[in-house]
């Protein structure tokens, strides 16, 4: 049976529309995720299903019964609770009464007309317990709670009591990462008992990780009720920003991405900090001195890392412009003046009766057009010209198709063709990262295939893959033995990567062979809508 039912919902502040014709149900033990962007309407519906102001029009029905939600306290008495993104304390007050406030725990027989404190504050202690909050929390005065605190207090106000409904109204933007994860196993809990939770958040995988459904909301209207097995994260940013265009999606994918796993090693980071900090507090003063020269040292080396890239970036980008230089003096002077050679001797042999003079002239001018096409191979090596004026994936092609045609090693590509034009830098990195692991093949995989793929993923990362069907190499990879051998090929080719902030995989691919596997995290230039 439906628990609730909304019927064309909606609601106008002073002739303005702020939700319009919302229409939805849910169970109980069911959980209702509610997306959009900032005034979508979320917050309004549920202020409108907490009894905070009366619907313009629309219905509600709460247990198969129409129901006016004139008040929050009549919403209350149905079991309708809600726990707002800036949650209402009274901060006169300290954590223990704000938590019982209109609903103390009173004392047995007589003793029913006075609260039980006591009583009260156990089950306060063991609800911020649960979310990793000192117990002594309970005596505190609300004003002097951080805003995290706030919001825990705010939870245990609702959470401490039964329960059918529960509207969480971004409340989980304040917490820390591990008290997230404490919140959401407690919606996971709640639903199990039966009771029914709406929920909004603007982090996707709070959404995905404990909902049944999503709510889309768009600028006050409802656009789709969908199940969350059935649908994707990217649908649903598609229908929260109102538009299907790469440029407008992919970097909100890549923010809700990046912002959980930000998150994650904060609160990692939190913890080791905690660590650390209970740690030197047992450790003497000697041992202290050392942590602090550990961390001088540290931070010196981070510096000096920093630097060296740095040194690396410059020198990489003085190696381009001293081989661009290079490649077109090589073409505009000596393979010109080669040719204008050639021409005279042409001209020369055209004149010349004596045949053996003739076939000695030929001669001549053969060794010039081979030196030339010499030359211009050079040229395309120091600095290919397909790359300056088409692009990356031309470059490659063209890079492929010559190495295929000296080495006779068939090359099997797939660029993305929505893989579009990098910055300058970025082009000729990659270009000579692949340059340098087809020589590799050549030298060393004993190989008869090679697949190369570019593509863009769903993070607008750049995604290169090299795979060959050759000897393979001992796995796992040591950078630093091959840098003994003198291998420098793989060593050039993690050194390059770890300048554009990428992340390097190589392993034995599955029916033999070698496998280099590349991601630059968006190298695309933002776009400004």
């Amino acid at each position: 049976m439906e628990l609730l039912s909304v019927n064309n919902l909606s609601q106008n502040f002073v002739a303005v529309p702020a939700l319009t014709d919302v229409t939805f149900s849910i169970k109980a033990g069911e959980v209702l995720g509610v997306v959009g962007q900032r005034g979508a309407g979320k917050s309004t519906l549920f202020e409108l299903l907490t009894g905070v102001y009366p619907p313009s029009s629309g219905g509600i029905k709460f247990n198969g019964e129409p129901v006016a939600l004139r008040s929050v306290y009549y919403a209350q008495s149905l079991g309708i609770f809600a726990v707002q993104q800036q949650p209402k304390l009274v901060d006169t007050m300290d954590v223990l009464h704000n938590v019982f406030l209109g609903r103390e725990i009173c004392g047995p027989h007589w003793l029913k007309m006075f609260p039980d404190d006591g009583k009260m504050a156990q089950v306060a202690r063991d609800f911020l317990e649960a979310f990793a909050m000192p117990a002594s929390l309970v005596e505190e005065p609300v004003a002097n709670l951080s805003g995290e605190q706030r919001q825990i207090v705010a939870l245990a106000r609702v959470l401490s009591q039964p329960c059918r409904l529960l509207l969480l109204d971004d409340a989980l933007e304040a917490l820390s990462f591990a008290r997230q994860q404490v919140l959401l196993d407690r919606i996971r809990d709640l639903a199990a008992q039966g009771v029914a939770v709406i929920m909004s958040s603007d982090d996707l995988k709070h959404i995905f990780a404990v909902t049944d459904r999503i709510l889309v909301l768009y600028q006050g209207r409802q656009v789709t009720l969908r199940r969350t097995s059935e649908t994707t994260p990217r649908e649903i940013v598609e229908l929260i920003v109102g538009s299907n265009r790469q440029e407008r999606v992919t970097p909100v994918i890549w923010a809700f991405e990046n912002y959980y796993a930000a998150q994650q090693q904060t609160a990692e980071l939190r913890l080791a900090q905690s660590e650390l900090r209970q740690s030197l507090q047992e450790q003497d003063s000697l041992n202290r001195q050392l942590i602090e020269r550990l961390d001088n040292q540290v931070k010196a080396l981070d510096s000096l890392n920093l630097a060296l890239q740095e040194a690396s970036r410059r020198l990489i980008t003085e190696r381009e412009a001293e081989r661009k230089a290079l490649a077109r003096e090589l073409h505009d002077q000596v393979i010109q003046d080669l040719l204008s050679y050639n021409y005279q001797l042409e001209e020369v042999e055209s004149e010349t009766t004596t045949e053996s003079q003739r076939l000695e002239l030929a001669e001549i001018r053969d060794g010039i057009k081979q030196t030339v096409g010499s030359l211009r191979q050079i040229c395309s090596a120091l600095r290919p010209p397909t790359i300056d004026h088409h692009g990356l994936s031309a470059a490659i092609r063209s890079l492929s198709s010559q190495w295929s045609e000296q080495t006779g090693i068939q090359v099997e590509l797939e660029i993305d063709p929505q893989l579009g034009r990098l910055p300058e830098t970025i082009e000729l990195s990659v270009f000579r990262i692949i340059q340098e692991s087809l020589s590799n093949v050549r030298k060393h995989a004993s190989a008869t295939f090679v697949r190369l793929t570019l593509q863009r993923t769903s993070t607008a990362s750049l995604m290169v893959r090299i795979v060959d069907n050759g000897l393979g190499m001992e796995s796992p990879v040591d950078l630093a033995v091959l840098t003994k051998q003198k291998h420098f090929g793989l060593v050039g080719i993690s050194e390059r990567v770890s300048l554009l902030e990428g992340t390097l995989e190589v392993q034995t691919a599955q029916d033999g062979g070698f496998e280099i596997q590349i991601e630059i995290p968006s190298p695309y230039p933002s776009i400004s809508d």
